[in-house]
């Protein structure tokens, strides 16, 4: 995934931060804004919904 998010956007990215966490937390945040919890929706996105965040946000 965050090769996927690397290789798509590294001209517009300063930055990626892949910070590990349990207990089913998956969390993306774009300047410390949260866009996504998968404890709020319920379910882990998929890739191309991960990226699709990404590019919506830059």
């Amino acid at each position: 995934m965050a090769t996927k998010i690397l290789t798509e956007y590294k001209q517009r990215l300063e930055g990626l931060t892949l910070i590990p966490s349990s207990g089913g937390c998956f969390e993306i945040s774009f300047d410390g804004r949260l866009v996504y919890s998968k404890l709020d929706k319920g379910a882990f996105p998929d890739e191309a919904s991960i990226v699709k965040l990404v590019r919506e946000n830059l």
